[in-house]
């Protein structure tokens, strides 16, 4: 590839360009913590998960960006993930400090961007969880299919994101932020394992 290739026209096309490097680093890290393999590691994959989601809670509530995407409260996955922690007798975690606070808004909905299309990734990581006896009901809540469908929600959220109009200060917002959010998730995975009890992951 060129320097000079193409630019995506969509924001969200140029999101997931840009955040390629970033995403497989992580999926590298989550699959060298084999979360599948016991529900002891699998909960501390959830309290990653849980943090993260409670991290972007206040993002999800807030009434400028819900003027923006009207279903955004309900798409926040904080309460399924505190669920799955109790599910599996795990602690809810302490905040780890370091989290996004007031973010402008295209660095805002480049995090909701992560957050939302991880949703996609999770309808394989859920089969996986099936094999822990686990489901969208007990103990990966977080990873079930919303309302409505992912492929739906995905597409519905992608085309107020690529239609919203932002300055060119916020386009680079909204990049630094989806970068950022892959950034901290690794971070908060690291953290989530590095806790974890010793006799659990034994």
């Amino acid at each position: 590839m060129t320097a000079t290739a193409e630019r995506p026209a969509l924001r969200s096309q140029r999101l997931n360009q840009l955040t390629h490097a970033p995403h497989s680093e992580l999926d590298a890290l989550v699959k060298s913590h084999a979360p599948f393999d016991t529900r002891e590691s699998f909960a501390r994959f959830v309290v990653a998960q849980y943090l993260f989601q409670s991290e972007l809670q206040a993002l999800y509530n807030d009434p400028q960006l819900i003027a923006i995407v009207p279903d955004l409260a309900e798409r926040c996955r904080a309460e399924q993930a505190r669920l799955d922690l109790a599910d599996l007798d795990t602690a809810v975690p302490a905040a780890f400090p370091g989290a996004v606070h007031n973010p402008s808004l295209g660095a805002a909905m480049g995090w909701i961007f992560v957050s939302e299309g991880s949703k996609l990734g999770a309808a394989f990581l859920i089969k996986r969880a099936v094999g822990l006896g686990l489901s969208d009901s007990f103990g990966a809540r977080h990873l079930g299919e919303p309302a409505g469908g992912r492929a739906e929600g995905w597409k519905q959220f992608t085309r107020i994101l690529d239609g919203l109009e932002l300055s060119a200060e916020e386009e680079a917002a909204a990049e630094q932020g989806a970068v950022a959010a892959f950034e901290r998730f690794t971070e908060l995975l690291k953290h989530a394992y590095a806790t974890a009890p010793k006799a659990e992951l034994a």
